[in-house]
């Protein structure tokens, strides 16, 4: 019994921190995929949903956030990853008020995370730690971020130290402790972002 304990137990951590990609082609359209929650920091009314997009890195399909609030996420809710990177295809393709895509880790749940997004808007990369439902920033620096572009966008993060990169361009370099605790990996926008994203993927640290 104790032979077969130990098995499931190696299983379990192995499956936690096994590299994993989505490309969002095997979601109905209308749909989020499977195993994905998502919701809002804040307020508002976000959309998010899989839909074709013959631009799509891999096509057909990304996941897309149509919606509004003030910051819309969208996550793999049985994910739980401590130290690792995620990563993640995305095209910010209009808003108002702003023109971002992001990236979150450590997801406790709407109030407590980590996001890392770029912005077309401001053409900037910038490091956020978001506690009790409030953003704070770590770091931003400028960065070019053309609007309707695929741009890829990763996070690598082990203990405190948090790496930010944009199209393979290490752009922030990072310590911080506000969230230690292992959590889940997903998406983010902000505000009227109306943002797809593709090819979204996250593993254990890469030796």
């Amino acid at each position: 019994m104790r032979k077969i304990l130990l098995f499931l137990a190696a299983s379990l951590v192995s499956t936690t921190v096994m590299s994993q990609s989505e490309n969002f082609d095997q979601t109905a359209v209308g749909a989020l995929p499977a195993g994905w929650i998502s919701g809002v920091t804040g307020f508002g009314s976000p959309q998010w949903a899989v839909t074709v997009d013959p631009t799509a890195p891999s096509k057909p399909n990304v996941l897309k956030q149509s919606g509004s609030g003030t910051y819309p996420w969208a996550v793999k809710k049985d994910v739980s990853l401590g130290d690792g990177f995620v990563e993640t295809k995305f095209k910010a393709i209009s808003g108002k008020e702003d023109q971002a895509g992001g990236i979150v880790w450590r997801f406790q749940n709407g109030r407590t995370y980590y996001v890392a997004r770029a912005n077309a808007n401001e053409d900037n990369v910038s490091l956020y730690y978001t506690t009790l439902g409030i953003r704070s920033t770590i770091k931003y620096v400028n960065a070019p971020v053309p609007l309707n572009v695929w741009h890829t966008l990763r996070a690598e993060f082990q203990g405190k130290r948090i790496r930010i990169l944009l199209n393979g361009k290490l752009y922030i370099e990072a310590e911080d402790e506000h969230i230690k605790e292992a959590g889940a990996v997903g998406v983010w926008t902000k505000a009227d972002s109306v943002t797809a994203f593709d090819d979204f993927s996250y593993g254990p640290p890469v030796k």
